[in-house]
C-alpha cells in the first residue's frame, strides 16, 4: 500500500522491486498490487515509510 502524502518519488522501492512493478512517475507511483508476492523489500527501503505492509 502506498501511503501518498509521505512519498518522495525518490524511486528506492522501484529499483528493488525484484518483479519490476513498481514506476516512478513526475508526481506518482504506478504500481501493480495483483502481481505483488509482498516480499516487503520495497517497504523496507522507503527512506519516509510511504509504504506499509498490506493486511490481506
Amino acid at each position: 500500500m502506498i501511503v501518498k502524502e509521505w512519498c518522495m518519488y525518490c524511486g528506492e522501492c522501484a529499483g528493488v522491486c525484484p518483479r519490476n512493478l513498481i514506476e516512478v512517475r513526475e508526481i506518482s507511483l504506478k504500481f501493480d498490487e495483483d502481481k505483488c508476492k509482498e516480499c516487503n523489500i520495497c517497504v523496507q527501503v522507503c527512506p519516509v515509510q510511504a509504504l506499509e505492509k498490506r493486511d490481506d
